[in-house]
């Protein structure tokens, strides 16, 4: 598989990872995720389905892998498969969040999945619980869904903290977004200093093309230096043949058109548009199954081109109307 330098931090990654959103926990609102667990959610099980996933990943190339403290047993998963699989720290690019706390309790249905909290306090018992499970193979920690309105960006202990972090213990720090001012969010972002040293190392953020808006503050990230990772480029299964809602059925049709054309699915459309992007270093798939995983990589084959750019381009929803609708996307 294709590798590039991520950014200016030292590290080489793969074009496409996995990320354990879906992996680690019974509840996530990617479209038809019940299914791909098979409703199945007895631990033992879940990390085995989990280790099959990583190994078809790995088997096929990938050495990128995403997790977060919130991902139900997420960090777990992939420490145990680290550790079983006897793979060397240098071998792949481990990265993961904190700032979300996981409350769902092992159930898909919760009064809350994830608890969001900022606070300096949060980040050193989170930091303490990343490392046991992933020890020597953590390379990016990332505030989790870092916004303007958590105030984050002004923590001045949470920033301390986070540059002694990556003194002390060889880390980059990064920040992932979430809704619609991820642009803004990251200008800000990109303005922090610690005794006048940049912070941020790299951005993780969605975009896809219901959602292009980050587009420009990303490639601006890109030119300062930053490694970007890309989440949700399927739109957490909008993009999809699971899609059928009525509403969708426009966009569907221009989707399916342009897949034909090149000879692809809508799955692997959709993630090459978001390869395309000359500022996006790692392209996450977010599969459940190995199936799933194996069509996403199909990205990698397809002959993108202007046309499909251009096409694609009027399927883009307002920012607003984007994250409205994900928020109301059902936990499943």
């Amino acid at each position: 598989m294709e590798t590039r330098p991520f950014g200016r931090t030292g590290l080489t990654v793969t074009r496409m990872g996995l990320g354990l959103a879906a992996l680690g926990r019974p509840g996530y609102i990617n479209l038809g995720h019940a299914e791909d667990l098979d409703h199945s959610y007895e631990l033992g099980r879940m990390e085995e389905r989990a280790h099959t996933v990583l190994d078809a990943a790995w088997a096929a190339g990938v050495r990128a892998f995403d997790t977060a403290r919130s991902y139900g047993r997420g960090e777990d998963f992939l420490g145990s498969w680290l550790r079983r699989r006897q793979i060397p720290a240098e071998a792949v690019q481990i990265s993961s969040k904190w700032g979300y706390t996981y409350t769902a309790g092992w159930r898909v249905q919760a009064e809350a999945h994830e608890v969001k909290d900022h606070s300096l306090p949060v980040l050193q018992r989170q930091w303490g619980e990343s490392q046991q499970h992933l020890g020597p193979w953590l390379d990016l920690y990332q505030i989790h869904s870092a916004t303007l309105d958590s105030g984050v960006l002004s923590r001045t202990e949470v920033l301390g903290e986070l540059a002694r972090l990556k003194a002390t213990h060889g880390l980059r720090i990064g920040l992932s977004l979430s809704g619609p001012t991820q642009g803004q969010t990251l200008d800000q972002a990109l303005r922090v200093q610690v005794d006048g040293v940049p912070l941020f190392d790299a951005v993780q953020a969605t975009w896809n093309v219901l959602e292009p808006s980050a587009g420009v503050a990303l490639a601006a990230a890109h030119a300062a230096g930053l490694g970007v990772i890309i989440k949700e480029g399927l739109a957490n299964g909008r993009l999809t043949t699971r899609n059928t809602h009525p509403s969708f059925a426009g966009a569907r049709h221009k989707l399916e058109a342009e897949a034909r054309r090149l000879n692809t699915t809508l799955d692997a459309l959709a993630l090459a548009a978001v390869l395309a992007q000359p500022w996006a270093d790692v392209v996450l798939s977010g599969a459940a199954t190995e199936a799933h995983l194996h069509d996403n990589l199909q990205a990698l084959q397809v002959a993108w081109d202007e046309e499909a750019a251009t096409r694609l381009a009027t399927l883009a929803e307002t920012p607003e109307a984007y994250w409205r609708f994900r928020k109301g996307l059902a936990w499943n």
